[in-house]
């Protein structure tokens, strides 16, 4: 389900990857999908330092669970987000902000005006909302980068 790769840089990485802000971003879609919708609703990802995920967890036993979790959310985050999956968590104790686990993207330019090689990754991913969220933020990325030329 990783987003498919052109050479030797994933599609993730050319779309999200030279702005830090949109790798966060990137991380906090997955997220839910690599961890289950129930902890991602008990946890917050704060920022990305080096190579590391910073999540907020309410208390010491959520910190317990998700170091313990930490090999298997790495890989999911892995097959998601490719070479911008962090290597390792690092963990903030304190008050999880309530956001939506489940908030549905803005609509921006349709996935029709998509090229191809995104449209087809697209179909690698299986989860329809991680598609949606995939290729709203490809559309918004790519729009941008056109006004920005």
């Amino acid at each position: 389900m990783a987003f498919g790769r052109a050479g030797s840089v994933s599609l993730a990485s050319q779309l999200f990857g030279r702005d830090p802000a949109a790798s966060l971003a990137l991380l906090r879609a997955c997220w839910p999908h690599a961890v289950g919708k129930e902890i991602a609703r008990r946890t917050e990802i704060l920022a990305v330092r080096g190579r590391t995920l910073l999540v907020r967890v309410p208390d010491p036993g959520w910190q317990k669970v998700l170091h313990r979790m930490e090999p298997a959310i790495l890989a999911g985050l892995r097959s998601l987000a490719a070479e911008l999956a962090p290597v390792r968590l690092g963990f903030s104790q304190g008050v999880v902000a309530d956001t939506p686990a489940v908030a549905r993207p803005t609509p921006h330019p349709a996935p029709g005006a998509l090229p191809a090689e995104v449209k087809a990754a697209a179909t690698a991913i299986d989860d329809d909302e991680l598609r949606a969220r995939f290729l709203s933020a490809a559309a918004l990325y790519l729009e941008t980068r056109r006004h920005h030329a």
